[in-house]
């Protein structure tokens, strides 16, 4: 794809959240987890701090956890890559209500920007359909993003994967809370459960 035609990563974020209603979003390491507060901080979300690769998985947690409620997984390429194992256990699990999004500027932004393997050989999308989950595909537009978060309110038709080619501009960091027994508290309470 040219790099012309690429998306900015916080309209893209934004456009996903915008109708969230009871989406709980997981964001992966870094760039991601920001780009979820730019888009407003809210009690469903679940920002990753410290545990590169483990967002897919800890949706797949959650929306076995919590199976009438549309759960987003918002991540990274360097990311998903270092978790790639965990679209095998979303593919044979089938978790209906999963979604993940792979927000993909074929960098690794948190280290230095190094060149990823998804701007050569890694195909994230036919790595998701190989793993058993169908609904996989490359996102190149805002209006196929805009489709996706409709879909995202589905929990019968899931788990669906959607890989999209942002830009790799740097913007400015909207980092939120880093405390981890708030952030789970807080979801926590807005799901209805005590705090631990």
């Amino acid at each position: 794809m040219s790099k012309a035609n690429l998306l900015d990563r916080r309209q893209v974020v934004s456009a996903l959240l915008a109708n969230r209603k009871d989406v709980v979003a997981i964001g992966g390491l870094g760039a991601s987890t920001n780009d979820i507060t730019a888009a407003g901080d809210h009690a469903r979300n679940f920002y990753l701090w410290g545990g590169m690769g483990g967002a897919a998985m800890i949706g797949l947690g959650l929306a076995l956890a919590q199976p009438k409620l549309p759960v987003l997984v918002i991540t990274g390429d360097g990311e998903m890559l270092m978790g790639m194992g965990s679209l095998a256990t979303i593919g044979l699990q089938k978790p209906s209500n999963l979604s993940i999004v792979v927000l993909d500027n074929e960098a690794y932004g948190e280290t230095g920007g190094q060149t990823s393997h998804t701007s050569a050989a890694a195909d994230l999308v036919g790595v998701a359909r190989a793993c058993g989950i169908v609904d996989s595909r490359a996102i190149s537009t805002m209006a196929e993003v805009e489709a996706f978060a409709k879909a995202v309110h589905d929990v019968t038709a899931g788990p669906r994967f959607a890989n999209v080619k942002i830009d790799s501009a740097n913007v400015e960091r909207i980092l939120p809370s880093r405390d981890g027994t708030y952030i789970v508290n807080r979801i926590r309470g807005d799901l209805g459960f005590q705090p631990i």
